[in-house]
Order: structure tokens, then sequence, then C-alpha cells
């Protein structure tokens, strides 16, 4: 295992520990830390599946504290982390899986894979909002895609909001499909992390076909669409763009283009 990674792992894993003895009561507190050594000890899938599906009686589900000290530390021990909306059972499946981390990559990845096919939905979407913190990050890239190809909402999200990994991980390719998918899923891209440096022209003519399909569907467009097309598309293309939204009766997308065009004019072209 590479020793940076294994090294933010360990220091990730005491944050986490530390977090839930504030957190949860002293027995249970107590159950976790036993439970983290177990597993990283001798854990095999079955021994992680197990405690994974008992944090939320063991542990509760109250929501963490979103001013909680522990949050700047785990964003400062893994830069871009966002531990916003977790819950203290969420935290502790991360823990969990933390835990099983410290044996060969391959390994640990086969084990996530296992750990991940056989999980409910919401011991899902615990593990994929930990990907930005397992070593390994380039053998559980199949098992995130598999998250971003998810039809449920909150598994595409789990994966693709508030993470640095999409934007670290992601081909081109992948991470076009991944923000198109967004609008497909009625999500919100604002929480992807890395939207505008990772812009390209392809994905803005791929959100621009796609506009003109919802339109021409007499479809409403998503206003955060054009994010990702403003800095791509000429003021021609643009403007013939903001005719189309007009006569699709789209006066969202209207405005948001007609906006982008004011303030980007040149002084001199101001009225």
């Amino acid at each position: 295992m590479n020793m940076v990674a294994q090294d933010r792992a360990a220091a990730v894993a005491a944050i986490i520990e530390g977090w839930i003895n504030v957190v949860a009561t002293p027995g249970a507190a107590e159950w976790y830390g036993l439970t983290v050594r177990k597993i990283s000890s001798a854990g095999d899938a079955r021994t992680l599946a197990a405690a994974i599906g008992l944090a939320p009686r063991r542990l509760g589900k109250a929501d963490l504290h979103p001013a909680a000290p522990q949050l700047r530390a785990l964003e400062e021990a893994r830069p871009g982390f966002d531990a916003t909306d977790l819950s203290v059972d969420q935290l502790g499946r991360i823990g969990f899986v933390l835990a099983a981390s410290n044996r060969p990559e391959q390994e640990f990845a086969g084990l996530f894979d296992d750990i991940c096919r056989t999980a409910e939905v919401g011991e899902l979407i615990a593990a994929y909002r930990g990907l930005p913190l397992y070593p390994a990050a380039e053998r559980l890239l199949p098992r995130a895609r598999e998250g971003l190809r998810s039809g449920m909402k909150p598994v595409f999200e789990a994966v693709a909001h508030r993470s640095p990994y999409p934007r670290e991980m992601l081909d081109e390719h992948a991470w076009n499909q991944m923000v198109l998918k967004a609008l497909f899923v009625d999500s919100t891209l604002a929480p992807i992390q890395g939207l505008d440096a990772r812009g390209n022209r392809d994905l803005a003519e791929t959100l621009i076909d796609y506009a003109r399909e919802r339109w021409a569907a007499r479809r409403p467009v998503s206003a955060e669409l054009w994010r990702c097309v403003f800095p791509f598309a000429g003021r021609d293309e643009l403007e013939e763009l903001k005719a189309e939204a007009a006569r699709a009766n789209d006066p969202v997308s209207r405005t948001a283009i007609d906006g982008f065009v004011s303030d980007s004019a040149e002084p001199a072209e101001r009225p």
C-alpha cells in the first residue's frame, strides 16, 4: 500500500473514532472501537458486513453537528472531503470500511466490491460517501462507476456529490457522463466538486444537445446546465440558444443565457 495513503487512512480513522467517542454513548463507543480492531486484525467480508449492518442500532442515527471541529479535521486530513449531512451510523460504517483497508490493495478492493454488491441502500450510500477516504483509489474506480450508473438518485449522489473522488479519478468521458446523468435524474450540479475546473467543450456540446431535446419535448431545462456551457459557447451560439429557449417557452434558460451575455459584454458593447 502507498505509504502516503496508509498514513492518511490512519489519520482519518483516528479522527472518526474520536468523533464517535464524542457523539455516541460510552457503550456504543466501546463497541465501535472493539469492532474496528476486530475488522482491522482479521476481518473478512462477513465480519465487516455484520458491523455495517449493526451500526444504526448500536450507534444510533443522529445527524452529526455541522460545526463540529472533527469535520474540519477530516477535511484537513483529506482535502476536499465534505462530511456535511452525515449521520453517526454512516460515519461508523465508513470507519468500518476504512478499518478493512489495511490489507493489500487488490484484496481490499475485492472486499469493498463484495460489501457494495450485497449492501442495502443505506449501507451502500455510506460506503460510497467514504470513497475519498479509502486507499487504493484507482482499484475502487470500477465500483465507483457502478454507483454513478445507479438508477437510485441517493446512491448516485453518494458518489457524485461533496466528494473530490470523481474530480480526481474520472476520465473526461466518465466525468461528462456523470454531469449529464445528474441532470437526467434531476440532481443538482452545485455539490459536484470541480464542476468549473473540469468543464470541456465536449460536455458543453452534449448539454446543448440535451437542452434541445428537452425543448423539443416541451420540458424545462435546469438553469445549472448553462454553467457548463457558457465558458465554451460563443456569443452567436448563445444568442441562437436564447432564441430557441424563447420559442420553447423556457423563460429560465432564456433569462440565464441573456444574463450571461449581458454580463460578459465588453464595456463598449453596453448601452
